[in-house]
């Protein structure tokens, strides 16, 4: 699970760098596609740890 808050984190930074008032279009482009990218790892990260729980449980 170090990865998915990892990611979480990563996450948080590109939100804090997307509420900057001198952010340029083009680079509030970037952050949210990057970010995009990094919530949909820590989503696949999530459902994998999911499945794994639900092998152990059975």
């Amino acid at each position: 699970m170090k990865d998915y808050e990892k990611k979480l984190k990563e996450a948080k930074e590109l939100l804090d760098k997307l509420n900057d008032p001198e952010l340029t279009l083009y680079e509030g482009m970037e952050y949210y596609k990057k970010g995009i990218k990094i919530l949909e790892e820590a989503a696949k990260i999530l459902e994998k740890a999911k499945l794994e729980y639900e092998e152990i449980k059975e």
